[in-house]
């Protein structure tokens, strides 16, 4: 049974056969969902990401009709072994297999089998249990399974884009030298602990993690158990994002719910010190929605029906808001994706914006028109530009 499937390194021809210049699909079976559409497909495009559902017959056809014509690279995963699928620029291809250990035995054809999270079920982890989301035997407390979710969503997301983290650095991160993190608003940095778990203990590669928030005591009980988990690069700083600076430039920089315009000054920072990376998730986005509940421009503009009710109104600045930051980043020589996070269900605030640098310095213009049209300022655009 197939279990999950990654294909990447596209070849030329992806564009003409699947629409799309897609640079990696990702096939996961979905073991709550109890009907046969039971696969979820992710197509990456450098700024988009697509979804679809599939039966298992769909699935491995898609697999088998693109593995070496459309993807070069291409990694199932059944309940019995790994298949590694590589082709050549000859079109040769060479697949390997490898056993899974522990096999266990298939029960009927049920759709109980757990989901493959980078951080698995049923095996302790320190700061999982220590943070209330395990119990000690590896158990997931089910009123914490949506935070359990989240966090191995956010790995899936650093998972994608940490070997072009590794590229851009051009050598590979050592003890002296380790790959930096910020978590600007880490809170109680469930997020932090758990970068610093994916990088540290699950892929190997030194790095130093710091996460900054304005709360003492948070900030004091996330130290304390950084310190009992023998957490040795990581510590936290009470601080404002706005005033934060450190010496060192970061590689990748993190936000989680940095409320209103702090969203902003943390893309500006990762921004000024040429940061290599970025994973955001906005929140509490008031500046514009203030300004066009002011202003009297939107009603005479082509966007005046979505400033009639409040809520449209608060959503719509939202939406624009996001899609100004992506297209600033863009400016400043990033890939930029908008994902979703986790599913709207669990939270509204569900878009993540995902920008890795681009080799190079090269700055280019961009479409910021509707920032005329409704004569509306934006932070991240205001400080970008006093650089400039």
């Amino acid at each position: 049974m197939l279990i999950s499937a990654t294909l990447s390194k596209p070849t030329k021809i992806v564009e003409e056969k699947l629409g799309r210049n897609f640079q990696k699909i990702r096939i996961a079976r979905n073991p709550s969902v109890k009907i046969s559409a039971s696969y979820e497909m992710e197509m990456f495009t450098d700024k988009q990401a697509f979804h679809k559902t599939l039966t298992e017959k769909e699935a491995v056809e898609f697999i088998e009709q693109n593995s070496g014509s459309c993807f070069k690279n291409v990694t199932e995963r059944t309940d019995r072994e790994e298949i590694t699928i590589l082709t050549n620029k000859h079109g040769e291809t060479k697949t390997l297999r490898k056993p899974l250990k522990n096999i266990q035995p298939v029960q009927n054809k049920t759709f109980n089998r757990k989901k493959n999270y980078i951080i698995p079920e049923d095996t302790p982890v320190p700061f999982l249990t220590e943070l209330g989301v395990m119990t000690k035997d590896g158990k997931v407390i089910s009123q914490k399974y949506d935070k359990f979710r989240q966090i191995n969503r956010f790995l899936e997301f650093i998972d994608d884009i940490i070997d072009d983290v590794i590229r851009l650095n051009q050598k590979d991160f050592t003890e002296d030298e380790p790959l930096r993190v910020i978590d600007f608003g880490s809170g109680k940095s469930y997020l932090t602990f758990a970068t610093y778990y994916f990088l540290n203990d699950i892929k190997k590669i030194p790095c130093r993690i710091t996460g900054l928030d304005l709360k003492e005591d948070v900030i004091k009980e996330c130290s304390a158990l950084s310190k009992k988990l023998n957490c040795l690069n990581l510590d936290f700083k009470i601080g404002n994002i706005e005033d934060f600076d450190e010496d060192r430039n970061p590689d990748i920089i993190i936000t989680l719910h940095a409320c209103n315009t702090a969203t902003d000054y943390a893309l500006n920072y990762a921004v000024t010190k040429n940061a290599k990376a970025i994973l955001s998730v906005p929140c509490c986005q008031h500046e514009i929605n203030t300004q066009l509940e002011k202003s009297s421009a939107i009603k005479n503009s082509s966007f005046s029906l979505l400033a009639k009710y409040g809520l449209i109104r608060e959503r719509f600045s939202a939406l624009v808001t996001d899609a100004l930051r992506a297209e600033l980043l863009e400016q400043q020589n990033y890939n930029v994706q908008i994902l979703e996070f986790i599913d709207m269900s669990h939270t509204p605030k569900n878009i993540l914006i995902r920008a890795v640098k681009k080799q190079g310095h090269q700055t280019k213009s961009g479409d910021l028109k509707i920032l005329d049209e409704l004569k509306i300022t934006q932070t991240l655009n205001n400080l970008l530009s006093r650089k400039n």
